[in-house]
Parts: C-alpha cells; structure tokens; sequence
C-alpha cells in the first residue's frame, strides 16, 4: 500500500499517449482551457504516487496532418504542419504542469531551441529518474509517420513499461459502441487480434512495433476523473490491455 492507502501503481515508468482532441473538451477545436487543467492535476497526482511520467500529444485539435493532405496539400508539407500543432499543445501541457508545481521538459523532434530542448534519449531518461515530466513533441520528427507511432518508439527507446492510450471510450471494443449496441468491450487482447479485427487502438505501425517489443498498451477513458492512476493500478479493471497472450471479454 502507498501512503495513503491505495494500492501502489502496477507500472514505474510509462508514457501517456493523449491526442489533441482530448484539450479540445466540448469544443470543436483548440485548446480548452478547464480541460488542460484538470488533466495537468490528474498527471501531478500520478506523478506525486511515484511514477516517472512521459507523454506525447497529437494536434489533431490544431490540424491534422492526413486531412491536410486529402484536400490536396503535399502530404509532407502537411504532416510537419501538423508536428508543429504538437508543439504548441506540448507548450500549453507544460505551462499547466508547472502552474500545479509538476517539474517539466519538452523535448522536440525538431529543433527549435528557443522553446523546446531538442530529444536526446540519455537526457530524457535523467529527466525522469529526477521526476521531471518529460513531454515529447513534433512526432518522430518525420512525416509520415503518426503521433502513435512516435509514442510506441518513445516509450521503448525511454525502457517505458506500458503505453497509456488515454480515449474518449472506456476501452477497445469489437465495434463502435456508438453505433452497435451489441459492441462488447475487450478486458484484454493480443496484438494479432487487434490488426487481424483492424481495430481503432493505434495504427498498424505502432501495434507491430509494440509487439515485437512486447509493449503493453492501456486503453482507458480519459474523460473519467482519475482513470490515469487507475490504469496504472488496476489495468484491465478499467479499459483494455493490449498485448497478453489471450483474448478475454470484460
């Protein structure tokens, strides 16, 4: 038990993969200000159990790189416009993180040294043993290539041992549940059955880099006060683990 008597986290070290739609809260697009604040408190209480804490942040609240390019915009030139959007939503993190007292770094794939340490894996890793919060921004530095795809290689080069996927749903289900009501949500699937199913967990890139690493992958609700510490300590309980060896219904 931890000091105030819960049940210690399951995992010490881990990156939280939020998209941009998540500080968007009910609006259509931007930054939602109440929402960054309540998910900087959620981190900040994570973060004070003991927990060294990654995270990268989509921008599809900004612009999205793939639509870009479907209106006929070069798909390169797209997806770089939508590595900067994850800038600025990085920056907006890290301003809540520190107005809740939470020590925090921004590392970009792209250099930009005026607002943002450029991604140096060694440093990274220092930062979190210091328990800094370490905020990775522009993706991979690549376009494309998605913001899921940079969480799964995050997560590994940093030794992460989970990927939180934090949703709008309370887990991977076998249909959208929005839409069928016979949907079943999962307690736990393996990878091949989630790119054999083609389900919306992370593309295909980032689910076959985390198999062949053996990565676990959490996909829980985020729009649930204090799921983030719940899925570090009881994962499964709530949302999906990606990555057992069996398939299981909740």
């Amino acid at each position: 038990m931890s000091s105030d008597g819960r049940p210690p986290p399951r995992y010490k070290r881990v990156l939280l993969k939020l998209s941009g739609e998540a500080l968007m809260g009910e609006g259509k697009y931007g930054i939602h200000p109440p929402t960054l604040k309540s998910i900087a408190a959620e981190v900040k209480e994570v973060v004070a159990s003991g927990v060294q804490l990654a995270i990268v942040i989509g921008g599809g609240n900004i612009f999205r790189g793939v639509a870009g390019s479907t209106e006929g915009m070069d798909r390169a030139s797209a997806d770089y416009m939508g590595m900067l959007a994850t800038c600025i939503n990085s920056m907006a993190l890290q301003d809540a993180l520190e107005k809740q007292g939470v020590f925090t770094r921004v590392q970009s794939a792209i250099k930009m040294e005026q607002i943002a340490e450029p991604y140096i894996r060694r440093r990274a890793v220092r930062h979190l043993e210091k328990g800094r919060v370490v905020i990775f921004a522009a993706g991979t530095g690549n376009p494309y290539f998605t913001t899921d795809t940079a969480a799964s290689l995050r997560a590994m080069e940093i030794n992460a041992e989970a990927i939180l996927k934090a949703t709008k749903v309370d887990g991977v289900y076998s249909a959208d549940p929005k839409k069928d009501s016979s949907a079943r949500r999962y307690k736990s699937i393996n990878y091949m059955d989630v790119l054999k199913l083609n389900l919306s967990v992370m593309d295909s890139t980032a689910i076959s880099l985390c198999m062949d690493n053996k990565l676990p992958i959490v996909v829980f609700d985020l729009t649930a006060k204090g799921n983030i510490r719940r899925a570090l300590m009881s994962p499964g309980e709530i949302g999906t683990v990606v990555g057992t060896l069996s398939t299981e219904w909740a």
